[in-house]
């Protein structure tokens, strides 16, 4: 069954960004969106969505994998990823990219023209490459689209001359049931490998492949979902999508939901959603292998140093312990459709589905968000 989607047909509460580049408050709504977190409250009680049955997950035969020859540390993380997810030679392309944050529109067509003739080669072999996994921190971004949006849905000049209140393009892999994204949408969705540093990478990548099917056994222990509502309305839209609080059987999840008050030492953590600037106690947190994470807000893409205006990067998830994140790299406002969705995310990745896909699966518009992680993690799935 297709999904009662719980977004607007255009945008969500929508706003200017303030002084600093943060969404403000709404200075007006559009008529299809959404409430705003400030009228969360009078809503109605949360009731989970319905989803696609998801009978099958991407596997290691059908992911790619792209090393730049011109950065040590792609070249480092990306031998060891080829190894510990034991991919063939034909699943790794080599080739010298330009070693900075952001793209030009040019360079970036050059990389796509070279997956293309990599992977899409007629001696390219029977199985198809699907997604992608690249093996750096940087680039990840084309001008103010990311990386990999770009890589997926193509390059997007538009969303560059207003990019707050652009759409950005609709991605068809939005709650799809699909576990081939090129062969059904002829769209390679794709994730960063990204990392402080290569011994934090391989840690990463440790954690990812030891998920592989280590959650929701009869017996074990449950993990936890946490949703937190902050004192920060506007990062805060969010709230309305998230699940009710209980637990979600058969699988052992234990879902909470939080007000005001951050989570801090938290036992077995798979999910932790938020909206601010910064996360605190994240280093208190003791996420399980596979655990996914991220908070809305502005800048959180922006992998390469400390962001604007002191915002959180993606990569502070995975330093601290969770397998993949989401982040946005230029600014977004607070459309819903711009950032995952929380129901879509989790009920994705209860079904077996791969980090890579549970989150590429839960972001309508994703031309601004760079996915970070270990893309084959999936602690649900069975053979």
């Amino acid at each position: 069954m297709l999904l009662a989607v719980l977004l607007g047909a255009t945008a969500a509460a929508q706003t200017e960004p303030r002084e600093g580049g943060a969404p403000g408050a709404a200075a007006s709504e559009v008529a299809s969106a959404p409430a705003s977190a400030a009228s969360a409250t009078a809503a109605p009680a949360r009731r989970w969505i319905k989803v696609p049955r998801v009978r099958s997950r991407l596997d290691a035969s059908r992911l790619g994998l792209v090393i730049n020859t011109a950065d040590p540390y792609s070249v480092q993380v990306g031998e060891l990823y080829a190894r510990a997810r034991k991919l063939q030679p034909r699943q790794v392309l080599r080739l010298e990219l330009p070693h900075k944050p952001v793209l030009t529109p040019e360079e970036f067509e050059s990389l796509a023209q070279r997956i293309h003739e990599h992977f899409d080669a007629p001696d390219a072999g029977e199985t198809p490459v699907e997604a992608l996994a690249l093996a750096w921190r940087q680039p990840y971004a084309v001008s103010c689209n990311s990386i990999t949006g770009a890589l997926a849905l193509g390059y997007d000049p538009a969303l560059c001359r207003r990019s707050c209140n652009a759409p950005g393009r609709a991605s068809p892999y939005f709650n799809s049931a699909s576990a081939r994204p090129w062969t059904d949408h002829r769209l390679r969705p794709s994730m960063l490998l990204a990392a402080p540093d290569v011994a934090s990478a391989q840690a990463l990548i440790e954690r990812g492949v030891a998920a592989d099917g280590r959650l929701g056994r009869r017996g074990a222990p449950p993990v936890h979902a946490h949703f937190h509502v902050t004192s920060d309305t506007a990062r805060s839209v969010r709230s309305h999508l998230f699940p009710p609080e209980g637990r979600f059987n058969p699988v052992g999840v234990e879902v909470h939901s939080r007000a005001r008050e951050p989570l801090r030492s938290a036992e077995r953590v798979l999910l932790y959603q938020t909206g601010a600037v910064r996360v605190p106690h994240l280093d208190t947190l003791d996420f399980v292998p596979g655990a996914l994470g991220d908070h809305l807000t502005s800048y959180g893409g922006l992998l390469d140093h400390a962001p604007a205006q002191g915002q959180m990067t993606a990569l502070a998830w995975l330093q601290a312990g969770a397998t993949a994140s989401y982040g946005t790299v230029s600014e977004p406002c607070n459309h819903l459709q711009k950032f995952p969705h929380p129901q879509v995310l989790l009920l994705h990745y209860l079904q077996g589905s791969t980090a890579l896909e549970a989150y590429w699966k839960s972001v309508a518009w994703p031309q601004q968000g760079v996915f970070v992680g270990e893309p084959l993690a999936a602690p649900f799935a069975r053979r």
